[in-house]
């Protein structure tokens, strides 16, 4: 075990490595081909004619969400009308289904829209909703890393996996550079809209251009929309458009968050889930109390949705079962149902809570006007994968999957232990 010695881990809860082995630093992404990523999923199409259009979507160095206005945009409809069942990175080589609301295949095939592919392949009576995958396949290149000690092999590196890793939420949950997603969820999660706005469109970025950065200062200086809207870059469209509404609904910073599709404006609120989640977690760590390890007032998870509490009598239970992998110890992520504490996680979230002044009520709040439920779950505290390793000409190549909301840079960053900026 052993604790980061970046700030930006502390500021997310990423704050320990399990792994004692050393390092071997490198970069992540230096092309977006070097992070390949497939969507492991049934096929989601039929043979039906529902109005759901299914199509394969293939994108290299695209944002998500800017993909989808990108391609809405040249259908000529609204991004509502577009379903997809997780993020994916940006920086990277991704292939994912979407649902599209009745859109013609024939109008899908003629688009050419650079670095991107989309293939129709049947309809469906349902849209695609975030979670409707088995999780994910990574095919991943690691370039400029440390040369392998003598007495150290990649089975060394693999064996020091074999037990898990924390099952933190991973950077891009929040962002590296410009941490903001978790920070806009909070001031939502307070009813402070005018502020979430200032968060989302101010806060500056680690290393962005000076063009980017006086736009942003501006506004935190001003607030004044429209002025602002002839400084903010055009390519920094949600940022954009919560000032166009602005400037066409004066006030309304509430309402501008509904420019966002719901899938987007989501995230801010379940960033805060996500925050809180990796703080308390590394506060189990730093108690010295395992990941495999149950004890009296543990949560439990199995892999059918089923949970439970650890109990004096059934602890040697809770043990056996999860030394065999039938279920996981949990933390229970906060949200709009209030949680009796049974252990010490649980009353480290409510303290955590408590710090931030946030309660289960205002949850409830952010779930009416959000229109996303946020009634709190159980996630497993441990990651588990099967890691091949491959030495390349120059690279150190990973193969590996992943379960739904499970993260590939949780999982290197125990390899690499290298500075977050270099894994984005």
């Amino acid at each position: 075990m052993r604790k980061s010695p970046y700030p930006i881990d502390h500021t997310l809860g990423l704050s320990w490595y399990i792994s004692d082995l050393d390092g071997i630093g490198g970069r992540l992404k230096g092309d977006p081909e070097d992070f390949v990523v497939e969507e492991i999923s049934d096929n989601p199409s039929s043979t039906g004619t529902g109005p759901y259009l299914i199509c394969r979507l293939t994108k290299k160095n695209w944002d998500q969400q800017r993909a989808i206005k990108e391609i809405a945009g040249r259908l000529g409809v609204s991004h509502q009308r577009f379903g997809f069942a997780g993020t994916k990175d940006k920086r990277a080589v991704t292939t994912q289904f979407i649902s599209i609301y009745k859109a013609d295949p024939a109008v899908i095939q003629s688009l050419h829209i650079p670095d991107m592919t989309i293939e129709p392949v049947g309809f469906s009576d349902h849209q695609i909703s975030l979670g409707d995958l088995k999780g994910n396949r990574f095919r991943i290149s690691l370039s400029e890393y440390e040369s392998l000690k003598p007495e150290t092999t990649t089975d060394d590196i693999v064996a020091g996996l074999a037990g898990g890793v924390p099952n933190y939420f991973g950077y891009q949950r929040f962002g590296v550079q410009r941490p903001v997603t978790h920070l806009t969820g909070l001031d939502i999660l307070r009813g402070s809209y005018e502020d979430a706005v200032r968060t989302f469109v101010s806060t500056p970025s680690t290393g962005e251009s000076e063009e980017y950065a006086e736009g942003r200062k501006f506004y935190a200086d001003t607030g004044d929309a429209k002025e602002a809207l002839h400084h903010i870059p055009v390519r920094l469209s949600l940022e954009r458009s919560l000032l166009h509404h602005l400037v066409s609904n004066p006030g309304d910073y509430a309402g501008a968050f509904h420019t966002f599709p719901r899938t987007l404006r989501s995230m801010f609120v379940s960033a805060v889930q996500s925050w809180l989640f990796n703080r308390a977690l590394s506060m189990r760590i730093e108690e010295g109390r395992g990941l495999a390890d149950p004890v009296e007032g543990d949560r439990i998870v199995f892999s059918d949705g089923r949970s439970d509490t650890v109990t004096t009598g059934t602890s040697r239970m809770a043990a056996m079962q999860v030394k065999r992998d039938r279920c996981r110890i949990a933390i229970f992520m906060q949200g709009s149902e209030p949680v009796q504490a049974t252990g010490p996680d649980d009353k480290n979230m409510a303290w955590l809570m408590e710090q931030e002044g946030i309660t289960s009520e205002m949850f409830g709040t952010a779930s009416t006007f959000l229109e996303t439920r946020f009634s709190g779950a159980p996630r497993s505290i441990l990651l588990n994968s099967d890691v091949s390793i491959e030495m390349g000409e120059n690279r150190m190549n990973f193969a590996f999957s992943l379960q739904p909301g499970q993260y590939a840079t949780t999982l290197l960053r125990e390899i690499m232990k290298a500075d977050p900026i270099m894994m984005i």
